[in-house]
């Protein structure tokens, strides 16, 4: 399985950006794909994600509204846009997948109790190497 982000770029501060997450060797039309990131002396954390059976989207609430997930099944791709950027979104920013067999609830689901619509990052099995955001006054 591989993934593989790109649209990471250096933005000034109220730009947008569309990044992208290619999938490869995963079935694609039934797997969770995650985007996190990973701000510099921070810790990962999830931001949005997307079950690509059928279509359903979440978010960390700290990003509701600026944050768009949406997949592309016919090139087998997630793309995350993201508006109105600031500062405090500059980081390193990966993909995440996960297929959805085996598991009796959606992983989107999984978050973190400590920051509110935050997926959680252990059991992700497929991570691409991410891209990097830095964002400019």
């Amino acid at each position: 399985v591989q993934l593989v982000e790109s649209g990471g770029a250096l933005v000034q501060a109220g730009g947008s950006l569309r990044l992208s997450c290619e999938v490869s060797g995963l079935r694609f039309d039934d797997a969770a794909i995650g985007w996190f990131r990973q701000a510099p002396g921070k810790e990962r954390e999830g931001v949005s994600c997307i079950s690509t059976n059928d279509k359903t989207t979440y978010y960390q609430d700290s990003v509701k509204g600026r944050f768009t997930i949406s997949s592309d099944n016919a090139k087998n791709t997630v793309y995350l846009q993201i508006d109105n950027l600031s500062p405090e979104d500059t980081g390193d920013y990966y993909c995440a997948a996960v297929s959805l067999f085996g598991w009796s609830i959606a992983p989107c689901t999984v978050v973190n109790p400590r920051v509110p619509g935050s997926v959680k990052s252990e059991k992700w099995l497929y991570w691409g190497q991410g891209t990097h955001i830095t964002v400019s006054l």
